[in-house]
């Protein structure tokens, strides 16, 4: 089974409502069709070496580079693939967007070490660096730093999950 970094765009009134009543996370989180489908986005499994390219941590890091990945506060303890949902207001994404918004896919591969990569057991292991390596991650990361650019731009909160 694979673990895959998602996330998913709502308002902050959304938000409220879900901290007032989070027995309603899965339909937010597990909405169907093509609504909303532009506020969703799936970094598949790359989430784990953008994180670890970011902070230079495989699990810490420092705000707000920290946020893009790993941060945010729990939404509940309800477990909902690989631990609970987190979510970040919209002060915080903007911030987000902000810092990432220097850090360009080819600046961020430039941090790649195959050798640190392996040794922080960054998920899935191993990654060799090759050219296919580099463009699924620089990939995805362009698309993580659109989404919180959209984000920040239309005032909106973020929920991120490992499912």
């Amino acid at each position: 089974m694979s673990m895959i970094g998602n996330y998913r765009r709502i308002s902050a009134a959304a938000l409220d409502a879900l901290l007032a009543a989070p027995e309603t996370l899965a339909s937010i989180l597990y909405r169907g069709g093509r609504q909303g489908a532009d506020r969703t986005l799936d970094v598949d499994k790359t989430w784990h070496l953008i994180h670890f390219l970011l902070n230079g941590d495989p699990w810490l890091g420092e705000w707000p580079l920290f946020g893009a990945v790993l941060g945010g506060t729990e939404v509940s303890d309800e477990d909902v693939g690989y631990g609970p949902a987190r979510y970040l207001r919209p002060a915080e994404v903007a911030e987000v967007a902000a810092a990432l918004d220097p850090l360009t896919p080819e600046v961020l591969w430039s941090r790649f070490d195959a050798a640190a990569a392996e040794s922080a057991e960054i998920y899935p292991v191993p990654w060799a660096g090759g050219t296919d390596d580099q463009a699924y991650v620089t990939e995805y990361y362009a698309h993580l730093r659109r989404f919180f650019a959209a984000a920040a731009r239309s005032g909106d909160a973020v929920l991120l999950y490992l499912n």
